[in-house]
């Protein structure tokens, strides 16, 4: 059964987790930033916190075994998880719902570059092309949102190369180093928080942050956060562990419009005409894409069933040829 993969059911729920838990972060956070004021990089590490006692306590309720893997290999991945999660929430702080959630459709073309210059991945020029609409569409917001600034694109754009490789990487290493999902986040959310403790005394000092006076609504929504976030992180590992980057930024993408429409009625975010053209261009793009992608991968599938047929009717015909010589 392991050999086989997980079944369609538990993909479906696992992606369904995934596209919930991924809605409800982004709608937290923005609240926690917006209305609070709550610093970003110390959410990033209750975050990671959270995640950490969260796998703590999936390790001794048996949901998985714990294994030896050599820390130095996990680094790379670490700090690219912390940029991944940190330039994100960046980005949320600095732009509007509608915009962050666009930029982050630009993960798409960019782990297409990294899987072609990098990992010599090959993709049919239909395919490419579908990248067209995407990148239009999010330049198109971009130049016609009222809210449009220059530290909110720095922000969206590191927090889209870094997502991209993060994402790339934790199918790699996962597969390298033999790990589950939750082998992997186990030994790499710890390592994050202590990377991320390093670098919040010089931009986030925390006894700044702990003379605040927090109302115990904002702490109870930083804690909300941390236990969605633990959701949000275990749930991208086990598929793209289990499936694929691709897979996991194409077949969520209902949460790209579930989204815009959050930032639109819950924080009035301003939405010109010439935004839902680029809305719209962007999202069929992603639609394209699912399509063609889908559909090159039962032709792939049909073709490797076809030519598995062969190999056996040739093996048994090996097989008869020989016993009639006897």
């Amino acid at each position: 059964m392991e050999n086989q993969g997980p079944g369609k059911f538990l993909i479906g729920l696992a992606l369904l987790i995934n596209l919930c838990s991924s809605i409800l972060i982004v709608f937290l956070n923005k609240w926690i930033y917006t209305v609070y004021g709550f610093p970003n990089i110390t959410l990033t590490c209750v975050h990671f916190i959270m995640t950490s006692l969260g796998l703590a306590l999936c390790l001794q309720c048996g949901l998985f075994m714990r294994k030896g893997v050599p820390m130095q290999a996990l680094v790379p991945l670490s700090l690219t998880f912390c940029g991944f999660v940190v330039f994100t929430n960046l980005s949320l702080q600095n732009n509007t719902v509608g915009t962050y959630q666009l930029a982050k459709a630009m993960t798409t073309p960019c782990i297409l570059f990294i899987h072609t210059f990098f990992y010599d991945k090959t993709y049919s020029r239909r395919v490419k092309l579908t990248l067209i609409p995407i990148t239009a569409g999010v330049i198109l917001n971009s130049i016609y949102d009222v809210r449009f600034n220059v530290k909110g694109t720095v922000y969206a754009t590191l927090g889209v190369l870094v997502t991209s490789l993060y994402q790339v990487w934790v199918g790699v290493r996962q597969k390298e180093l033999n790990l589950n999902s939750m082998q992997l986040l186990f030994f790499q959310a710890p390592m994050s928080v202590m990377m991320l403790f390093c670098v919040v005394p010089f931009y986030e000092p925390l006894h700044v942050t702990l003379e605040q006076q927090w109302s115990w609504t904002a702490l109870l929504l930083v804690v909300a956060s941390g236990c969605v976030a633990f959701s949000v992180n275990l749930s991208i590992y086990w598929i793209i562990g289990n499936t694929s980057p691709i897979t996991y930024n194409m077949v969520g993408h209902m949460k790209f419009c579930l989204t815009l429409l959050g930032g639109y009625f819950l924080f009035h975010d301003p939405l010109a005409s010439n935004q839902l053209v680029g809305v719209a261009l962007t999202f069929s793009g992603i639609l394209l894409y699912t399509h063609f992608k889908m559909k090159e991968q039962q032709q792939a599938k049909l073709a490797s069933k076809v030519c598995n047929n062969k190999s056996s009717d040739v093996f048994m015909e090996a097989k008869g040829d020989g016993s009639t010589r006897t």
